[in-house]
């Protein structure tokens, strides 16, 4: 006889990754980190008020983070069993959310620097994209095991892409979007010839990942391949086993 019994502790279920977003207005594509349809698995998603793209870029998101820590905190309670953000400069949040919720946490894409390090050749390194490179410094890589002489290159000389972030806006071309996140993948490229993978910082990136792999012929690691690494762990694929063994929450069936 097969026992079906469950247990709770949450108020929402099947969401394991819960996602801290900006509060914005700009328009936001499939690929992007605030489109649910970018996830193949269900998300949670709690807005920080206040928390705007400037703020977080400009000041390093100077004052919002109790307003972080208690929107993470309030994913934890609804449901997530992780944490993750709209961007990749709130790296800096990384200790400070871990400790505040109890929970992994994912803050920012810049994360995987150190792994894609170790997978290349000798006489390789890791680049990096972002929204704006001027305010990419040493604290952002320093708190994500970054090394300090990471190559950075921003979009920030464009025309479409940064202004439209940091400025709010919205309307965006995203055919001059992606021309301009092009064109950082080929200065990259020319100004930093040893670059073996590209980061992307921006959370916002990731429609174009596609298009630099293809350009660059080099590995292009954003904000989609680290959350779904992220949530692969919390929820790792069965594969069949027949386990008598019952998950924290939700259905549990035993013969």
């Amino acid at each position: 006889m097969v026992s079906r019994k469950a247990r709770g502790g949450k108020t929402v279920y099947g969401a394991r990754v819960g996602i801290l977003m900006l509060e914005t207005k700009w328009p936001r594509v499939p690929g992007d980190t605030g489109h649910a349809a970018t996830w193949p698995f269900p998300v949670l998603y709690k807005v920080v008020k206040g928390a705007t793209a400037r703020v977080v870029v400009h000041e390093k998101g100077k004052g919002l983070g109790p307003a972080f820590l208690e929107a993470a905190a309030e994913l934890v309670r609804e449901g997530a069993d992780g944490i993750t953000t709209t961007g990749g400069f709130l790296g800096i949040f990384q200790k400070q959310l871990a400790a505040h919720t109890g929970v992994p946490v994912a803050s920012s894409s810049l994360m995987q620097i150190p792994l894609v390090q170790a997978l290349l050749p000798a006489g390789k390194r890791v680049g990096v994209l972002t929204v704006q490179a001027q305010r990419l410094d040493a604290e952002h890589l320093t708190a994500v095991g970054a090394p300090l002489d990471t190559p950075i290159v921003g979009t920030e000389n464009g025309r479409e892409f940064t202004r439209v972030l940091l400025g709010d806006e919205m309307e965006m071309d995203y055919a001059l979007a992606e021309q301009e996140v092009l064109a950082a993948g080929y200065e990259m490229r020319d100004r930093h010839p040893d670059v073996g993978a590209l980061v992307l910082e921006c959370h916002n990136m990731a429609p174009y990942s596609w298009r630099l792999q293809n350009e660059l012929g080099i590995p292009v690691y954003d904000v989609y391949t680290f959350v779904k690494w992220f949530q692969s762990g919390l929820e790792p694929r069965n594969f069949g086993y027949p386990s008598s063994s019952t998950p924290a929450y939700g259905w549990r069936e035993r013969l």
